[in-house]
């Protein structure tokens, strides 16, 4: 139970086309069934990063969440990202956990993103989402959150970070280094899920969806095409390398303000 065989899954999107987009991640996930334990897609896997909330959000289980529900039975296997939804009369750039057996959580992205303007069409969560799945407690969080170490920070004693993303090439630098510091300072797995292709406003993605141990050594990186990636990672090392390494116990203390 303590072994978690996670895929990533790094794919182009079809621009604010939600059924295309369900069926393409259907025909990739097909030979996924018993294979692995958690399914990750990248942010707002069914629209690409798009701005017309109004026109595209979904109400709670709506149809992408349905079509999740589906595809989480069929591999028995936890699929996770990121859709918009909506929700008295607001807008979420909302990440759903989705089991097999139904349940799912949720989890809205905290930091908007500003330049592109989703603070003017989103409304902004305040709350973390701890999962405990498998033996292992994962925090799972979206895009912009991943420039704020004080929010990804391990404070919760966590075992696995993941990020889903439209994290750009022109600034794939951050993405890359950010990726690998979140590891390094909370002494846990990352794991980073950017899409690929060019979106609908111009704007090209590289990928380089990541993964990264507790040590800040990268198991995994892909570029500039599809890809599907299944890791299996392990709690003992990690538990070994903290208890040598005892860093997280001089972690500042502090309290985020809302």
């Amino acid at each position: 139970m303590e072994i978690l065989r996670i895929t990533l899954v790094q794919s182009e999107l079809h621009w604010e086309d939600p059924e295309a987009n369900r069926r393409a991640f259907s025909g990739r996930l097909a030979h996924l069934s018993g294979q692995t334990d958690l399914v990750v897609l990248p942010e707002m896997f069914s629209t690409g990063f798009s701005m017309r909330a109004a026109e595209l959000a979904e109400p709670p289980e709506g149809p992408t969440m349905q079509w999740m529900l589906a595809r989480a039975k069929e591999l028995n296997a936890v699929i996770a990202g990121s859709l918009i939804v909506a929700e008295r009369g607001s807008y979420y750039n909302r990440l759903v956990w989705m089991l097999p057996d139904g349940n799912y959580h949720t989890y809205d992205k905290r930091h908007l993103f500003t330049l592109a303007g989703e603070d003017r069409h989103y409304t902004r969560g305040n709350s973390h989402l701890l999962l405990t799945y498998r033996g292992w407690k994962i925090l799972p969080l979206i895009c912009y959150d991943l420039r704020f170490p004080v929010w990804a920070r391990n404070t919760q004693n966590y075992d696995l970070l993941l990020f889903v993303a439209n994290w750009p090439e022109r600034r794939v630098a951050a993405w890359n280094t950010l990726l690998a510091a979140r590891a390094i300072e909370n002494q846990c797995y990352v794991a980073g899920v950017n899409r690929v292709g060019e979106d609908g406003n111009g704007v090209y993605h590289c990928g380089d969806s990541a993964l990264y141990d507790y040590a800040g050594r990268q198991l995994y990186r892909c570029t500039h095409q599809e890809d599907i990636f299944t890791a299996h990672l392990q709690l003992e090392p990690q538990r070994t390398f903290r208890e040598k390494l005892a860093f997280l116990q001089d972690r500042d203390q502090f309290r985020i303000q809302y």
